[in-house]
Protein backbone atom coordinates (compact mmCIF):
# COMPACT_ATOMS: atom_id res chain seq x y z
CA UNK A 1 0.00 0.00 0.00
CA UNK A 2 3.07 2.20 -0.28
CA UNK A 3 2.69 3.68 3.23
CA UNK A 4 -1.01 4.41 2.95
CA UNK A 5 -1.99 3.90 6.60
CA UNK A 6 -5.64 4.72 5.98
CA UNK A 7 -5.94 2.10 3.24
CA UNK A 8 -4.34 -0.48 5.55
CA UNK A 9 -6.87 0.31 8.27
CA UNK A 10 -9.72 -0.07 5.78
CA UNK A 11 -8.35 -3.44 4.66
CA UNK A 12 -8.09 -4.64 8.28
CA UNK A 13 -11.65 -3.49 8.97
CA UNK A 14 -12.81 -5.34 5.90
CA UNK A 15 -11.16 -8.56 7.08
CA UNK A 16 -12.06 -8.11 10.75
CA UNK A 17 -15.48 -6.40 10.73
CA UNK A 18 -16.15 -7.14 14.40
CA UNK A 19 -13.69 -4.45 15.54
CA UNK A 20 -13.93 -0.70 14.94
CA UNK A 21 -11.48 1.86 13.61
CA UNK A 22 -11.27 3.40 17.07
CA UNK A 23 -10.31 0.04 18.57
CA UNK A 24 -7.61 -0.41 15.92
CA UNK A 25 -6.18 3.02 16.78
CA UNK A 26 -6.02 2.04 20.47
CA UNK A 27 -4.28 -1.25 19.61
CA UNK A 28 -1.72 0.61 17.45
CA UNK A 29 -0.98 3.08 20.27
CA UNK A 30 -0.67 0.23 22.76
CA UNK A 31 1.71 -1.69 20.48
CA UNK A 32 3.94 1.40 20.04
CA UNK A 33 3.97 1.97 23.81
CA UNK A 34 5.03 -1.62 24.53
CA UNK A 35 7.73 -1.74 21.88
CA UNK A 36 9.10 1.64 22.82
CA UNK A 37 9.03 5.13 21.42
CA UNK A 38 11.04 5.74 18.24
CA UNK A 39 10.99 2.12 17.08
CA UNK A 40 7.68 1.92 15.20
CA UNK A 41 5.63 4.09 12.86
CA UNK A 42 1.85 3.83 12.96
CA UNK A 43 2.04 1.69 9.84
CA UNK A 44 4.66 -0.64 11.33
CA UNK A 45 2.62 -1.03 14.49
CA UNK A 46 -0.46 -1.80 12.39
CA UNK A 47 1.34 -4.74 10.77
CA UNK A 48 2.04 -6.19 14.23
CA UNK A 49 -1.55 -5.59 15.35
CA UNK A 50 -2.83 -7.34 12.25
CA UNK A 51 -0.54 -10.30 12.94
CA UNK A 52 -1.91 -10.55 16.50
CA UNK A 53 -5.40 -10.68 15.02
CA UNK A 54 -4.41 -13.40 12.56
CA UNK A 55 -4.66 -11.09 9.54
CA UNK A 56 -2.00 -10.77 6.80
CA UNK A 57 -1.65 -7.32 5.28
CA UNK A 58 0.25 -8.41 2.21
CA UNK A 59 1.69 -5.30 0.62
CA UNK A 60 1.36 -6.37 -3.05
CA UNK A 61 -2.17 -7.62 -2.74
CA UNK A 62 -3.45 -4.63 -0.80
CA UNK A 63 -1.78 -2.16 -3.16
CA UNK A 64 -3.74 -3.22 -6.25
CA UNK A 65 -5.77 -0.45 -7.84
CA UNK A 66 -8.92 -0.74 -9.91
CA UNK A 67 -8.77 0.38 -13.54
CA UNK A 68 -11.67 2.78 -12.95
CA UNK A 69 -9.56 4.68 -10.40
CA UNK A 70 -6.59 5.37 -12.70
CA UNK A 71 -6.02 8.96 -13.75
CA UNK A 72 -3.54 10.83 -15.94
CA UNK A 73 -0.38 11.56 -13.92
CA UNK A 74 -0.73 8.65 -11.50
CA UNK A 75 2.50 6.75 -10.73
CA UNK A 76 3.53 3.52 -8.95
CA UNK A 77 0.39 1.87 -10.30
CA UNK A 78 -0.21 -1.82 -9.56
CA UNK A 79 -3.12 -3.55 -11.28
CA UNK A 80 -4.39 -6.94 -12.38
CA UNK A 81 -6.36 -7.23 -15.61
CA UNK A 82 -7.54 -9.69 -18.22
CA UNK A 83 -6.02 -9.33 -21.67
CA UNK A 84 -8.42 -8.71 -24.53
CA UNK A 85 -6.24 -7.38 -27.37
CA UNK A 86 -2.54 -7.70 -28.21
CA UNK A 87 -1.19 -5.32 -30.85
CA UNK A 88 1.98 -5.69 -32.95
CA UNK A 89 5.19 -3.85 -32.13
CA UNK A 90 5.48 -0.29 -33.42
CA UNK A 91 8.85 1.31 -34.20
CA UNK A 92 9.32 5.07 -34.46
CA UNK A 93 11.97 7.78 -34.16
CA UNK A 94 12.18 10.36 -31.38
CA UNK A 95 11.79 13.89 -32.67
CA UNK A 96 14.53 15.39 -30.50
CA UNK A 97 17.46 13.03 -31.18
CA UNK A 98 16.28 10.56 -33.88
CA UNK A 99 16.62 7.68 -31.42
CA UNK A 100 14.69 4.57 -32.49
CA UNK A 101 12.07 3.49 -29.96
CA UNK A 102 9.69 0.54 -29.80
CA UNK A 103 6.38 0.05 -28.09
CA UNK A 104 3.24 -2.01 -28.37
CA UNK A 105 -0.24 -1.84 -26.92
CA UNK A 106 -2.42 -4.25 -24.96
CA UNK A 107 -6.02 -3.79 -23.92
CA UNK A 108 -6.87 -5.14 -20.46
CA UNK A 109 -10.08 -5.24 -18.41
CA UNK A 110 -10.88 -5.86 -14.74
CA UNK A 111 -14.65 -5.85 -15.12
CA UNK A 112 -16.59 -3.61 -17.44
CA UNK A 113 -13.72 -1.09 -17.38
CA UNK A 114 -10.94 -1.33 -19.98
CA UNK A 115 -7.67 0.53 -20.38
CA UNK A 116 -4.87 0.53 -22.91
CA UNK A 117 -1.47 -0.62 -21.68
CA UNK A 118 1.62 0.54 -23.55
CA UNK A 119 4.73 -1.66 -23.28
CA UNK A 120 8.10 0.03 -23.84
CA UNK A 121 11.51 -1.27 -24.96
CA UNK A 122 12.42 -4.47 -23.02
CA UNK A 123 8.75 -5.11 -22.16
CA UNK A 124 7.80 -5.16 -25.86
CA UNK A 125 8.84 -8.82 -26.16
CA UNK A 126 6.77 -9.92 -23.16
CA UNK A 127 3.77 -11.32 -25.15
CA UNK A 128 6.05 -13.67 -27.15
CA UNK A 129 8.32 -14.57 -24.23
CA UNK A 130 5.37 -15.46 -21.98
CA UNK A 131 3.10 -16.96 -24.63
CA UNK A 132 0.51 -14.32 -23.77
CA UNK A 133 -2.95 -14.84 -25.24
CA UNK A 134 -6.27 -13.00 -25.05
CA UNK A 135 -8.04 -14.13 -21.88
CA UNK A 136 -4.88 -14.40 -19.76
CA UNK A 137 -4.62 -12.56 -16.44
CA UNK A 138 -1.61 -10.31 -16.03
CA UNK A 139 -0.25 -8.33 -13.10
CA UNK A 140 1.48 -4.99 -13.71
CA UNK A 141 3.48 -3.16 -11.04
CA UNK A 142 5.09 0.28 -10.88
CA UNK A 143 3.32 1.52 -13.99
CA UNK A 144 2.58 5.16 -14.71
CA UNK A 145 -0.40 6.78 -16.42
CA UNK A 146 -0.17 9.27 -19.29
CA UNK A 147 -2.78 10.74 -21.60
CA UNK A 148 -3.47 9.09 -24.95
CA UNK A 149 -4.17 11.03 -28.14
CA UNK A 150 -7.88 10.75 -27.33
CA UNK A 151 -7.34 12.18 -23.84
CA UNK A 152 -8.05 8.87 -22.13
CA UNK A 153 -5.56 7.45 -19.60
CA UNK A 154 -2.96 4.98 -20.89
CA UNK A 155 -1.05 2.78 -18.45
CA UNK A 156 2.66 2.68 -19.39
CA UNK A 157 4.99 -0.17 -18.50
CA UNK A 158 8.70 0.63 -18.78
CA UNK A 159 12.04 -0.80 -17.65
CA UNK A 160 11.32 -0.05 -13.96
CA UNK A 161 7.93 -1.77 -14.16
CA UNK A 162 7.15 -5.48 -13.99
CA UNK A 163 4.61 -7.55 -15.88
CA UNK A 164 3.72 -11.21 -15.39
CA UNK A 165 1.03 -13.75 -16.27
CA UNK A 166 -0.74 -14.95 -13.12
CA UNK A 167 -3.12 -17.76 -12.26
CA UNK A 168 -6.83 -17.17 -11.80
CA UNK A 169 -6.71 -17.57 -8.01
CA UNK A 170 -9.45 -15.63 -6.25
CA UNK A 171 -9.40 -12.67 -8.64
CA UNK A 172 -12.96 -11.57 -9.30
CA UNK A 173 -12.40 -10.63 -12.95
CA UNK A 174 -14.87 -12.01 -15.51
CA UNK A 175 -13.76 -14.17 -18.44
CA UNK A 176 -13.81 -12.81 -21.99
CA UNK A 177 -17.13 -14.56 -22.61
CA UNK A 178 -18.66 -11.99 -20.23
CA UNK A 179 -18.11 -9.41 -22.98
CA UNK A 180 -19.83 -11.46 -25.72
CA UNK A 181 -22.74 -9.80 -27.52
CA UNK A 182 -25.75 -11.55 -29.08
CA UNK A 183 -26.01 -10.10 -32.60
CA UNK A 184 -29.80 -10.08 -32.44
CA UNK A 185 -29.75 -7.90 -29.29
CA UNK A 186 -27.21 -5.26 -30.29
CA UNK A 187 -28.86 -1.85 -30.00
CA UNK A 188 -25.99 0.56 -29.31
CA UNK A 189 -22.34 1.25 -30.06
CA UNK A 190 -19.76 -0.45 -27.84
CA UNK A 191 -16.02 -1.05 -27.48
CA UNK A 192 -14.09 -4.16 -26.41
CA UNK A 193 -16.68 -6.68 -27.51
CA UNK A 194 -16.51 -10.44 -28.17
CA UNK A 195 -18.62 -11.81 -31.04
CA UNK A 196 -19.63 -15.43 -31.67
CA UNK A 197 -21.16 -16.21 -35.05
CA UNK A 198 -20.98 -17.85 -38.46
CA UNK A 199 -19.29 -16.50 -41.58
CA UNK A 200 -22.18 -15.82 -43.96
CA UNK A 201 -20.42 -14.17 -46.92
CA UNK A 202 -17.25 -14.95 -48.79
CA UNK A 203 -14.35 -13.27 -46.89
CA UNK A 204 -12.12 -11.06 -49.00
CA UNK A 205 -9.10 -8.80 -48.59
CA UNK A 206 -9.65 -5.23 -49.76
CA UNK A 207 -6.94 -2.61 -50.23
CA UNK A 208 -7.65 0.93 -49.04
CA UNK A 209 -6.08 4.28 -48.19
CA UNK A 210 -6.70 5.95 -44.83
CA UNK A 211 -7.29 9.67 -44.27
CA UNK A 212 -3.50 10.25 -44.21
CA UNK A 213 -3.10 8.59 -47.59
CA UNK A 214 -1.43 5.48 -46.13
CA UNK A 215 -2.21 2.18 -47.84
CA UNK A 216 -3.60 -0.73 -45.89
CA UNK A 217 -5.49 -3.99 -46.26
CA UNK A 218 -8.78 -4.91 -44.63
CA UNK A 219 -10.69 -8.17 -44.23
CA UNK A 220 -14.36 -7.87 -45.25
CA UNK A 221 -17.00 -10.47 -44.38
CA UNK A 222 -20.51 -10.82 -43.00
CA UNK A 223 -21.13 -12.53 -39.66
CA UNK A 224 -24.52 -14.00 -38.71
CA UNK A 225 -25.92 -15.41 -35.50
CA UNK A 226 -26.46 -19.15 -35.12
CA UNK A 227 -30.11 -18.94 -36.18
CA UNK A 228 -29.29 -16.85 -39.25
CA UNK A 229 -31.82 -14.21 -38.25
CA UNK A 230 -29.30 -11.37 -37.87
CA UNK A 231 -26.33 -10.50 -40.11
CA UNK A 232 -23.77 -7.75 -39.58
CA UNK A 233 -21.17 -6.35 -41.96
CA UNK A 234 -17.71 -6.91 -40.48
CA UNK A 235 -14.42 -5.18 -41.31
CA UNK A 236 -11.03 -5.94 -39.73
CA UNK A 237 -8.71 -3.04 -40.59
CA UNK A 238 -4.91 -3.26 -41.03
CA UNK A 239 -5.20 -7.02 -41.24
CA UNK A 240 -2.04 -9.10 -40.90
CA UNK A 241 -2.73 -11.99 -43.26
CA UNK A 242 -0.18 -14.20 -41.48
CA UNK A 243 -2.52 -14.24 -38.46
CA UNK A 244 -5.48 -15.55 -40.46
CA UNK A 245 -6.40 -19.24 -40.64
CA UNK A 246 -5.32 -21.02 -43.84
CA UNK A 247 -8.97 -21.55 -44.77
CA UNK A 248 -11.74 -19.06 -44.02
CA UNK A 249 -14.97 -19.97 -45.78
CA UNK A 250 -18.72 -19.45 -45.59
CA UNK A 251 -20.34 -21.53 -42.83
CA UNK A 252 -17.32 -21.59 -40.51
CA UNK A 253 -17.95 -20.75 -36.86
CA UNK A 254 -15.95 -17.67 -35.85
CA UNK A 255 -15.11 -15.90 -32.60
CA UNK A 256 -13.85 -12.32 -32.80
CA UNK A 257 -12.18 -10.92 -29.67
CA UNK A 258 -11.63 -7.19 -29.23
CA UNK A 259 -13.97 -5.55 -31.75
CA UNK A 260 -16.15 -2.44 -31.74
CA UNK A 261 -19.81 -2.05 -32.56
CA UNK A 262 -20.34 1.02 -34.75
CA UNK A 263 -23.29 2.55 -36.53
CA UNK A 264 -23.89 0.97 -39.92
CA UNK A 265 -23.13 2.71 -43.19
CA UNK A 266 -26.20 3.84 -45.12
CA UNK A 267 -24.33 2.94 -48.31
CA UNK A 268 -24.57 -0.75 -47.46
CA UNK A 269 -27.82 -0.58 -45.53
CA UNK A 270 -27.95 -4.20 -44.34
CA UNK A 271 -27.88 -3.39 -40.62
CA UNK A 272 -28.14 -0.52 -38.15
CA UNK A 273 -24.74 -1.52 -36.79
CA UNK A 274 -21.44 -2.95 -38.02
CA UNK A 275 -18.55 -4.86 -36.45
CA UNK A 276 -15.12 -3.22 -36.74
CA UNK A 277 -11.80 -4.67 -35.63
CA UNK A 278 -8.13 -3.93 -36.20
CA UNK A 279 -4.67 -5.47 -35.90
CA UNK A 280 -5.34 -6.22 -32.21
CA UNK A 281 -8.43 -8.33 -32.96
CA UNK A 282 -7.94 -12.09 -32.53
CA UNK A 283 -9.71 -14.91 -34.38
CA UNK A 284 -10.87 -18.37 -33.42
CA UNK A 285 -12.32 -20.38 -36.32
CA UNK A 286 -14.00 -23.80 -36.37
CA UNK A 287 -11.40 -25.21 -38.80
CA UNK A 288 -8.11 -23.79 -37.46
CA UNK A 289 -6.10 -26.91 -38.35
CA UNK A 290 -7.42 -27.26 -41.87
CA UNK A 291 -4.84 -27.13 -44.64
CA UNK A 292 -5.55 -26.25 -48.29
CA UNK A 293 -5.57 -29.23 -50.65
CA UNK A 294 -4.18 -29.53 -54.18
CA UNK A 295 -6.35 -27.66 -56.68
CA UNK A 296 -6.64 -27.72 -60.47
CA UNK A 297 -7.65 -24.34 -61.89
CA UNK A 298 -8.16 -22.99 -65.40
CA UNK A 299 -7.00 -19.40 -65.83
CA UNK A 300 -9.44 -16.91 -67.36
CA UNK A 301 -7.43 -13.70 -67.26
CA UNK A 302 -4.09 -12.44 -65.95
CA UNK A 303 -3.83 -8.98 -64.42
CA UNK A 304 -0.79 -6.86 -63.76
CA UNK A 305 1.25 -6.55 -60.59
CA UNK A 306 0.06 -3.20 -59.27
CA UNK A 307 2.92 -2.88 -56.80
CA UNK A 308 1.67 -5.47 -54.32
CA UNK A 309 4.04 -8.24 -55.45
CA UNK A 310 1.09 -10.32 -56.66
CA UNK A 311 -0.57 -10.91 -60.02
CA UNK A 312 -4.34 -10.48 -59.74
CA UNK A 313 -5.90 -13.27 -61.82
CA UNK A 314 -9.26 -14.87 -62.50
CA UNK A 315 -9.75 -18.64 -62.69
CA UNK A 316 -12.38 -21.34 -62.31
CA UNK A 317 -12.70 -24.91 -61.06
CA UNK A 318 -14.18 -27.96 -62.78
CA UNK A 319 -17.49 -27.34 -61.04
CA UNK A 320 -17.66 -23.92 -62.70
CA UNK A 321 -16.97 -21.91 -59.54
CA UNK A 322 -15.19 -18.68 -60.47
CA UNK A 323 -12.49 -17.52 -58.07
CA UNK A 324 -9.99 -14.68 -57.84
CA UNK A 325 -6.40 -15.82 -57.71
CA UNK A 326 -3.47 -13.87 -56.24
CA UNK A 327 -0.16 -15.32 -57.46
CA UNK A 328 3.18 -14.16 -56.06
CA UNK A 329 4.98 -12.52 -58.99
CA UNK A 330 8.15 -14.49 -58.19
CA UNK A 331 6.43 -17.85 -57.64
CA UNK A 332 6.24 -19.11 -61.23
CA UNK A 333 9.49 -19.38 -63.16
CA UNK A 334 7.58 -19.84 -66.41
CA UNK A 335 5.09 -17.38 -67.81
CA UNK A 336 1.41 -18.00 -67.17
CA UNK A 337 -1.35 -17.04 -69.57
CA UNK A 338 -5.10 -17.22 -69.88
CA UNK A 339 -6.52 -20.55 -70.98
CA UNK A 340 -3.92 -22.80 -69.36
CA UNK A 341 -4.67 -25.20 -66.51
CA UNK A 342 -2.52 -25.05 -63.39
CA UNK A 343 -2.13 -27.35 -60.44
CA UNK A 344 -1.42 -25.58 -57.16
CA UNK A 345 -1.37 -25.79 -53.39
CA UNK A 346 -2.79 -22.52 -52.01
CA UNK A 347 -1.24 -20.78 -49.04
CA UNK A 348 -4.63 -19.33 -48.12
CA UNK A 349 -8.28 -19.66 -49.14
CA UNK A 350 -10.54 -16.74 -48.24
CA UNK A 351 -13.96 -17.54 -49.62
CA UNK A 352 -13.70 -16.94 -53.39
CA UNK A 353 -10.14 -15.61 -53.12
CA UNK A 354 -7.13 -17.96 -53.31
CA UNK A 355 -3.58 -16.79 -52.57
CA UNK A 356 -0.41 -18.47 -53.82
CA UNK A 357 2.59 -17.08 -51.95
CA UNK A 358 6.25 -17.77 -52.62
CA UNK A 359 6.91 -19.20 -49.15
CA UNK A 360 4.32 -21.96 -48.84
CA UNK A 361 2.68 -22.57 -52.23
CA UNK A 362 3.25 -24.72 -55.28
CA UNK A 363 2.20 -24.09 -58.88
CA UNK A 364 2.77 -25.88 -62.20
CA UNK A 365 1.09 -26.05 -65.60
CA UNK A 366 -0.65 -29.34 -66.46
CA UNK A 367 -2.18 -30.78 -69.62
CA UNK A 368 -5.50 -29.54 -70.95
CA UNK A 369 -8.54 -31.19 -69.40
CA UNK A 370 -11.79 -31.38 -71.39
CA UNK A 371 -13.82 -31.90 -68.23
CA UNK A 372 -13.58 -28.16 -67.49
CA UNK A 373 -16.67 -26.28 -68.74
CA UNK A 374 -16.31 -23.68 -71.49
CA UNK A 375 -16.23 -19.98 -70.60
CA UNK A 376 -19.50 -19.49 -72.49
CA UNK A 377 -21.18 -21.85 -70.04
CA UNK A 378 -20.05 -19.60 -67.18
CA UNK A 379 -21.43 -16.38 -68.64
CA UNK A 380 -24.34 -14.66 -66.88
CA UNK A 381 -27.15 -12.72 -68.55
CA UNK A 382 -27.43 -9.15 -67.28
CA UNK A 383 -30.94 -9.73 -65.91
CA UNK A 384 -29.57 -12.56 -63.73
CA UNK A 385 -26.78 -10.51 -62.14
CA UNK A 386 -27.38 -9.94 -58.43
CA UNK A 387 -25.44 -7.99 -55.82
CA UNK A 388 -22.95 -10.53 -54.47
CA UNK A 389 -19.25 -11.05 -53.83
CA UNK A 390 -18.69 -13.37 -56.81
CA UNK A 391 -17.05 -12.23 -60.08
CA UNK A 392 -19.21 -12.39 -63.24
CA UNK A 393 -18.47 -13.12 -66.89
CA UNK A 394 -20.80 -11.15 -69.18
CA UNK A 395 -21.32 -10.53 -72.89
CA UNK A 396 -23.09 -7.48 -74.27
CA UNK A 397 -23.20 -4.48 -76.58
CA UNK A 398 -21.87 -1.03 -75.72
CA UNK A 399 -24.93 1.24 -75.76
CA UNK A 400 -23.47 4.62 -74.86
CA UNK A 401 -20.33 6.62 -75.64
CA UNK A 402 -18.07 6.21 -72.57
CA UNK A 403 -17.70 9.26 -70.33
CA UNK A 404 -14.80 9.99 -68.00
CA UNK A 405 -14.79 12.17 -64.90
CA UNK A 406 -12.50 13.00 -61.99
CA UNK A 407 -13.79 11.94 -58.60
CA UNK A 408 -12.41 13.21 -55.28
CA UNK A 409 -12.28 10.57 -52.56
CA UNK A 410 -12.86 11.19 -48.86
CA UNK A 411 -9.11 11.53 -48.24
CA UNK A 412 -8.77 14.17 -50.97
CA UNK A 413 -7.35 11.92 -53.71
CA UNK A 414 -8.45 12.71 -57.28
CA UNK A 415 -9.10 9.57 -59.33
CA UNK A 416 -10.55 8.94 -62.78
CA UNK A 417 -13.87 7.18 -63.34
CA UNK A 418 -15.03 6.03 -66.78
CA UNK A 419 -18.59 4.87 -67.36
CA UNK A 420 -20.80 3.44 -70.09
CA UNK A 421 -23.90 1.28 -70.48
CA UNK A 422 -23.77 -2.40 -71.44
CA UNK A 423 -26.81 -4.28 -72.71
CA UNK A 424 -27.86 -7.75 -73.88
CA UNK A 425 -31.20 -9.30 -74.86
CA UNK A 426 -32.37 -9.31 -71.23
CA UNK A 427 -31.43 -5.96 -69.62
CA UNK A 428 -28.98 -3.04 -69.42
CA UNK A 429 -26.46 -2.15 -66.71
CA UNK A 430 -23.86 0.56 -66.02
CA UNK A 431 -20.21 -0.48 -66.49
CA UNK A 432 -17.55 1.40 -64.49
CA UNK A 433 -13.77 1.54 -64.66
CA UNK A 434 -11.87 3.22 -61.82
CA UNK A 435 -8.32 4.64 -61.81
CA UNK A 436 -6.01 2.82 -64.28
CA UNK A 437 -8.90 0.62 -65.39
CA UNK A 438 -10.79 3.62 -66.76
CA UNK A 439 -8.84 3.34 -70.04
CA UNK A 440 -10.42 -0.09 -70.70
CA UNK A 441 -13.82 1.60 -70.71
CA UNK A 442 -12.88 4.72 -72.68
CA UNK A 443 -11.45 2.51 -75.47
CA UNK A 444 -14.95 1.11 -76.12
CA UNK A 445 -17.17 2.35 -78.93
CA UNK A 446 -20.93 2.41 -79.24
CA UNK A 447 -22.26 -0.72 -80.95
CA UNK A 448 -19.25 -2.94 -80.15
CA UNK A 449 -19.97 -6.45 -78.91
CA UNK A 450 -17.67 -7.37 -76.02
CA UNK A 451 -16.99 -10.18 -73.59
CA UNK A 452 -15.91 -9.03 -70.12
CA UNK A 453 -14.08 -11.57 -68.01
CA UNK A 454 -14.43 -10.58 -64.39
CA UNK A 455 -16.65 -7.79 -63.07
CA UNK A 456 -18.03 -7.26 -59.58
CA UNK A 457 -21.31 -5.71 -58.49
CA UNK A 458 -22.20 -2.74 -56.33
CA UNK A 459 -25.07 -0.29 -56.02
CA UNK A 460 -25.04 3.43 -56.78
CA UNK A 461 -26.55 6.17 -54.63
CA UNK A 462 -29.96 5.44 -56.05
CA UNK A 463 -29.68 1.78 -55.10
CA UNK A 464 -29.33 0.72 -58.73
CA UNK A 465 -27.09 -2.24 -59.54
CA UNK A 466 -23.85 -1.58 -61.46
CA UNK A 467 -20.75 -3.56 -62.44
CA UNK A 468 -17.11 -2.53 -62.12
CA UNK A 469 -13.83 -3.74 -63.59
CA UNK A 470 -11.12 -5.18 -61.32
CA UNK A 471 -7.33 -5.61 -61.76
CA UNK A 472 -7.94 -9.15 -63.09
CA UNK A 473 -10.61 -8.05 -65.59
CA UNK A 474 -10.19 -8.38 -69.36
CA UNK A 475 -12.33 -7.14 -72.25
CA UNK A 476 -12.42 -8.93 -75.58
CA UNK A 477 -14.11 -7.35 -78.62
CA UNK A 478 -16.04 -9.80 -80.80
CA UNK A 479 -17.86 -9.74 -84.15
Amino acid sequence: MSGDFKAMVELLLERKPEISAEEIKKLVDEKKRKIGAGYLTDQGALFLVAADLGISLERNQSSLQKLKDLYVGARDINVVGRVMSIYPTRTFMRRDNSEELRNRTLTILDGDVAIRVKLWEKRVEFPEESGLRPGDLIKLTKGYVKSGLDGKPVLNVGDMSTIEVIKEGNMDIPSLDHFARDLSKISSQADNVVIFGKISSSPRIVEYKNVRGQEGRALHLNVSNEEGTKTMRTIIWNIDESRLPKILTVGSNIKLVGVRIKEGSAQFGNSDFEIHGDEGTSFDVSNPGAEPDVLNLKLISIGKDLGTGYLECLAFQKNGKIITLRIDSNLSKTSISSGIIIQCIPSMILGNQITLSRDDSYISEIEDDSSFPSLEMLETKIVDIVNSDRPYLVEGIVLQTPSINTVTTRNGENISLAETILGDDTAEINLLGWRDLSSLVTDLKVGERIKIRGVVTSTNRDGKLQISLKPYSSINKIG
